[in-house]
Parts: C-alpha cells; structure tokens; sequence
C-alpha cells in the first residue's frame, strides 16, 4: 500500500524517523570499521596466508523506508573502504537482488539510493555484493562482500476480513453473555514493528442486543429474553482498528448476520373460544365431518401438537385426529346422527404441545381448550326396517298362496310418510314368493320342494310414497320344511359278496337304507316281503337301528351251480304318513380268498385265470409269446436279406451280346429244359441265333412259352467237329474285335453233345428256329366246362405268338 504524499508530510512520527535514519546512515557509518575476512584475496586468485589483515570496508546494515513518495531518490547508505584517499582512484560496484534498478550506487563517492518505493508485503529483504577496485587497474581493493537492505515497515495496510460477511445463529430467551460468533482479523504489516499490527475490536452497530470483546473478536449476548415471535435477525457490524485503536490506526469492518433459533416458548391458542359446525344427519360413520385449529407460533417440533375431546358425551359421538402437517384436527363419526333424537352435540376440545421445554414451564400448561356446537340438519331418510335380518319357515308341498311371514319398515322422519314394499327379483331365476305392496306379508307362488331347495334367500326393498328414490333393503332367509314325502330305499350300486364257505346264520351283509327326507321322519324297519315263499338260501334281521343284516340260511354255497342270488327287502320309514319301498339286492358267489396272512376273508371274487385248464402258468404263457415274436422276427429279417441278393446286377449289361458268359447258380439248374441260362444252339447256327436274338426284342419272354409249348423235333441237325471249331475261333475274333464289350477278360465256356448217341438228341436247343405246329382242339369240345376254357386260353396265347413271329 503507497502511502499519499500529504499523509506523510502530516505524520510526525515518520519524519522522525526519516531523520533518524538518514543521520544514522551516514554518520555511523565510518566509526564502525568490521574485517569481512582474515584472508586477502588477490585478483589472480593467490592467497597470501601469512599476509596480516588490513583494514577493510567500513559501513553498517542498511535499511530502507517502504512506500517512499518524494521527488528525490531515497538514500540507503554508502560504501567506504580504507583504500579509498578521495581522489577518484577507487571504483565501486554493486551487484545482486534490484542492482542497477531498484538500487543505484555512486561509483565515485560509495552512495546508495533506491529509485523506486518499496513494498515490505511483497518483498522484506534484498541482498546485493559489494566490490571497491582500482579505477585504472581493475585490481580489486577490497574483496566482494555480501550485505543486506531490509525494507523498514510502515503501517500501509489496514485490517481485513477474508471470510466475511458471516452467519450465526443463537437460540431465543438466551442468557446474558451467550457466545454467538468469534471474529478474526487478518493485518498484512509486520507484528514484530512497532503497533502495526496490533488489532482492536469494536461494535459499530448491533447495540445493546450484542457486544464483542475487543481483543479476541468473540460477539455475544448483551440483552435477556430476546424473542424470535418479536424479532427473528439481527445484523451486527464489528470493526477491526490497528495502532491497537490509537488514532491514525487503519480500520476495517464486517457484518454478522445473527438469527435468533425458536424454542418452545408459546402454547398453542384457539383463535375462538366457541365454535359452530353443521352435519347433516345422513353422514358416513368413520368419515370426517369437519377440522379444528389452534395457532402455536413457534416453529418445528415446538409447534406440534395433539387434540382431544374431553367431554365423554362428545368423545362417544365423535372421534378426532390430528393432522401432524397441517396441525389441525379433524372431527370423524363414530355413531350415526338422528336428527328426530338429538339435533345438537356440545364437544370441548383440547390441543396440547407434545414436546414441552421444561426451562419454560413457568410460563404455564402449554395447552389450550375450545367448545364446537355441532348441528344436526334434518334429511329425508329412507325407510327403516323393524330388525335388520328375517329368518322365515314353511313347510314343502304347501298349496301356493300360504303366507310365510310379514316384514314391517317405517319412516324415521317426522312426517311419517307411508311405505311400499317390493322383491328383488335379481336373486333368483325362479319366482318363488311374493309380497304385498302395503302390509309387506310374503306368500308362496308356487308348491315348494325342500328335496330340491331347502334354503331360499329373499332381499325385501322398502320406500317411501312421497320419495320413491329413498329406497332400504332387508335380506330375508326361508327354510323349507320337510314333510314325508319320500319312501325310504336300500341304495346298493355293488353286488353283495356271498362266500362259498359262508356257514348257516353267518351275516353275509349290513345293509343301511336312504330317505331324501331328514331323519324325523322316524326309525326305519325292515322285512322280507310276506307274499313270497320264505327264501332257503337267505333272511333278513332288522338290528332296530336304522340297519338290517343279510343272514346265511344254509352253508356250502357254490359258484358253479348258481353264482347270483336275488333277494328283496321291504323298508319302511316312521314317518306320518308311513311310507315303504321294496329294493331287491344282487348277492354274488365267489371263491373268497385271505388277505394279508390273517384270518380274515376279503369280500371279492377271485377270477379263474382262462389258462389254468391247460396246465399252463402266466410265466410260461409269457415265454411262449416271446418265442413266437422272435421267430416272426427271424422269417422276416431272412425274406427281407433275400430279397436285397436277387437284386444283383448281371455282369453283361448288353443284352444284344450273344456271347456265352460264366453265370454262377446257386441253385439247380433245370436241365436241357433250362433254355434262359445257356443258348447252345447259336453255337450251331450263328444265324439262328440272330433270328432269335430278333425275336427276343420283339417279344421279350414269348420264346420261353414256344421253346416249351412246341413239340420236339425229331432229329437234330449237328454239325461236324470241324465247324464246331471253326466257330469257336470265329467268336473269338469277334471277341478281340469288339471295342464296345467289357473291358474285362471273360472265361466264355461253350458246351458240345458230340455225336454217336442212337437215340438222338433230346434237347430243345435246335427248335429254335421250328415254328410250332397248328394245333387242333377239336377234340376239346367234348370236354367239360373247365376243358372249353382251358381251349380258349391256348388259342389266344398262341394268336398273339404267331402275331408276333410274323412281325
């Protein structure tokens, strides 16, 4: 901070200074002569050790005024050495922090001056080299030395406050001397100079509510029963004066914003002390009918607060609730209003604070109390039915039109409107009763079946003449009655089991008996009936308890000889009138058979199994079946591997290759009558075998059926062995010749009957190229039906050969 020139010139105490310094700068300066060094320091670099130190430089510690303001430059000091005897010959030099800038030296007479004004704040300190050498030798006279100008403070800053403004709060109704905040004032000049930095704190506005304490800054209370209901902030100004308050000290402020916090210090207060509310008497139990407030000026927790209703006629009527985020409370229906019976309610109602201060409990209860006038209005009610629920009886089978009962509903209102009634015909698909429009008296519409329904339930809707709108209902359950109308029976869906070794007077059977009327309709009897024989095989004992047993007349009972019994049984109810029913009952022979090791028999049939007559077991019969699948399993697996092997391929694909060829069997052959395997006649007559071979693509499998049908020649013409020869080896040419054969060698065996047998030859190889005779089937017509179509088959077989040879 640059001091004005004007305040300089007004302060005393720095012209004092400014002119203790400056005489203390040049005046001391001589008489103070300090060695810098024991050792003299030649310009080459030699030290002479032995050489005895001489007088050296002569000056003091420099210092410098900051924030200087005059038209001259400021003098710092002044160099002087020994050597130096005024006559220009020696040369001083500076250097180091602000040489040359800030601090400039006479070279000729040592003086130091600062050309520029100086901030402690920034910088407190400069160091800088002295050096004093020959002006026409450069021969240093004095060694270098290093010294410090230290900038002098003065009081340029005023105290400040970093952080401000600030905020601070204190509870309301706080004591004298309560701490609310602490200050802190910060000062940029030297504390160690002078008073500077000595800071002093006081209140510029704030009084009397707050006081601070001037040396360390903390605020607090100076006024008792400070409330937040009367005033809630306070804004308090603090200042901060250096020179520890003097004057001419440098000063600073801030503000602190104090808010007072609530405490719970007001009860809660009605704003009236009486309050009126209308309801209306239709209103909904448990739905709220009006709110009710009392003001609490306090804040938060301090302000809630719970309602109730203290009169026990009002808390019987009415219930109330408090509402925790609006703070009311709200009034609920506990009973329904009647306006013809009460048509005002009186409540007092309390509202009390839940958290109480107890610093404050001698301020009183915190609580309050009010009285609500509740009015009831008068609404048009429907009418109201004499008891809530019916419960009616008539008895089934009652001639249409008998009444069952009577309902009976009035209007609550005072001007007693008469009432209709009517049925909710919605229930029930079927009309079963009916009511009267003016006396509600309920009849039957139709014959009742308690059988078919027991229990019907009715809804009876009432209204007044004047308001038909108004409508109420009222269920209404009838029990039909039971009357006996129904014979008893033995329900028995299963036949009755009769042992084979059953002995005589053994119960075969208890038999229980079933009536859709209920059981007061008395105890049922039972009797075989008395217009038949007495059965010898079975009887009947009625136990009197509702039960009869089937009884064995006789023992050794077989299946074999009668495997069914009937038996019929006559029961009887006690009812009025009494009524009676005969149910025959099914009693089955059956070889009976033990159960579980024990002696008792199990009631059911044993079936013979349809094997045991030959002797075989279900095990074995099982073994059979499974034989029997495996071999089908086998036959089919065979006929199907048969089937892929008659599939092969010939090895000669051509079927114009008149070749013979080595064909595998493996079967028999047929003989000479075998003319498809091997053609030996084409050996004899190459151009027979053409023909043929003609005729086999004409008619592929007409040749077989001629070969077979015609007759055989007579004589065989065979060739000699020299053609047979010569044919050989012309086959085997046309063998080596033909490109087109397979390219594979092939064994080719042809087969020769020679010659000499007396016989002949019996084969039917040469008849090749013999066409079959005419045939005559004159002689067939004598035959018999079979023989006439036996001829026509022959004839149409051999029209279609000979149509084909002439092709």
């Amino acid at each position: 901070m640059r001091i004005p020139a004007t305040t300089a010139c007004l302060c005393p105490l720095l012209i004092c200074l400014c002119f203790i310094q400056k005489s203390y700068g040049t005046s001391q300066l001589r008489p103070n002569v300090r060695a810098q060094s024991n050792q003299t320091k030649h310009p080459d670099g030699e030290r002479d050790v032995h050489h005895r130190p001489k007088r050296g430089w002569i000056w003091n510690q420099f210092f410098v005024l900051e924030e200087h303001i005059g038209p001259e430059a400021q003098h710092v000091g002044k160099l002087h050495s020994n050597s130096d005897k005024g006559d220009g010959s020696v040369r001083y030099l500076l250097t180091g922090e602000g040489a040359g800038t800030i601090f400039v030296i006479n070279e000729v007479t040592g003086d130091i001056h600062a050309s520029k004004s100086l901030d402690r704040e920034k910088k407190g300190h400069y160091v800088l080299h002295a050096q004093a050498i020959d002006r026409y030798t450069n021969r240093s006279l004095e060694p270098e030395s290093e010294f410090i100008i230290k900038v002098q403070d003065v009081n340029d800053n005023a105290p400040k406050f970093p952080d401000g403004p600030f905020a601070a709060a204190v509870p309301e109704m706080a004591d004298v001397g309560t701490s609310v905040f602490q200050l802190t004032a910060t000062d940029a000049d030297d504390p160690t100079y002078g008073n500077s930095a000595k800071i002093v704190y006081s209140i510029l506005q704030g009084q009397p509510y707050f006081s601070v304490d001037p040396k360390t800054g903390v605020i607090r209370t100076a006024l008792a029963n400070m409330d937040r209901e009367a005033r809630e902030r306070y804004s308090v100004v603090v200042q901060a004066k250096d020179m520890a308050g003097s004057v001419g000290g440098l000063s600073g402020s801030t503000t602190i914003n104090v808010t007072l916090t609530d405490v719970n210090d007001n009860p809660p207060k009605f704003p009236q002390k009486n309050y009126q509310l209308y309801v209306p008497e239709s209103a909904k139990i448990g739905k709220a009918v009006g709110k009710i407030k009392a003001n609490d000026e306090d804040l938060g927790v301090n302000a809630e607060m719970r309602y109730s209703i203290t009169n026990a006629e009002g808390k019987a009527m009415f219930s109330i609730t408090t509402d925790t985020d609006q703070k009311e409370g709200i009034i609920s229906l506990r009973l329904p209003l009647n306006y013809e019976k009460r048509k005002v309610h009186t409540l007092h109602i309390e509202g009390v604070n839940t958290h109480r201060d107890p610093r404050f409990s001698h301020l009183g209860a915190f609580k309050d109390t009010t009285t609500l006038r509740i009015i009831i209005g008068d609404v048009d009610e429907p009418p109201v039915f004499s008891i809530d629920y019916y419960i009616m009886d008539v008895y089934e089978n009652s001639p249409v039109g008998t009444e069952v009962g009577t309902v009976t509903a009035q209007d609550p209102d005072s001007t007693k409107s008469p009432v209709r009634y009517f049925l909710d015909h919605s229930e029930e698909e079927q009309v079963y009763f009916t009511i009267g429009l003016n006396n509600g008296v309920i009849k039957t519409t139709r014959s009742l079946d308690r059988e078919d329904v027991a229990w019907h339930n009715i809804t009876v809707m009432a209204s007044e003449v004047d308001n038909p709108s108004l409508v109420s209902h009222v269920p209404i359950t009838i029990q039909v009655l039971d009357v006996n109308d129904n014979a008893p029976y033995i329900a028995r869906d299963d036949e009755i089991i009769v042992c084979e070794t059953s002995r005589a007077g053994q119960v075969i059977q208890t038999v229980r008996p079933s009536d859709k009327d209920n059981f007061a309709n008395g105890r049922f009897s039972f009797a075989l009936p008395i217009d038949l024989p007495v059965n010898p095989n079975f009887t009947l004992k009625d136990n009197e308890d509702n039960t009869a047993s089937i009884m064995a007349r006789r023992r050794q009972f077989s299946q074999s000889d009668q495997d069914l019994y009937q038996l019929p049984v006559v029961v009887k109810d006690g009812g009025e009138p009494v009524l009676s029913s005969t149910s025959t009952l099914n009693l089955r022979v059956c070889v009976c058979q033990r159960g579980g090791g024990g002696s008792s028999r199990v009631k059911a049939c044993r079936v013979p199994a349809f094997l045991s007559t030959a002797g075989l077991s279900t095990g074995a019969f099982i073994a059979i079946l499974l034989c029997i699948i495996i071999l089908l399993a086998i036959v089919v697996l065979f006929v199907i591997l048969r089937s892929k092997k008659g599939k092969k391929e010939p090895l000669i694909i051509s079927e114009e290759d008149v070749r013979e060829n080595v064909v595998t069997y493996d079967d028999e052959g047929g003989g000479e009558e075998d003319t498809e395997a091997f053609d030996i006649a084409a050996l004899r007559n190459p151009a027979g075998a053409e023909r043929r071979r003609l005729r086999r693509e004409v008619r592929p499998g007409t040749e077989g059926w001629l070969m077979a049908c015609g007759p055989q020649s007579p004589s065989l013409v065979l060739l000699d062995t020299e053609d047979m020869h010569h044919v050989i080896r012309q086959k085997v040419v046309e063998a080596d010749r033909d490109t087109s054969g397979p390219p594979y060698d092939s064994l080719q065996t042809y087969s020769y009957e020679g010659r000499g047998s007396p016989t002949g030859s019996v084969s039917s190889l040469g008849l090749a190229q013999v066409l079959p005779p005419e045939l005559s089937y004159s002689d067939l017509e004598d035959w018999e039906p079979e023989g006439h179509t036996l001829s026509r088959l022959f004839e149409t077989e051999l029209s279609e050969t000979e149509q084909t040879i002439a092709l």
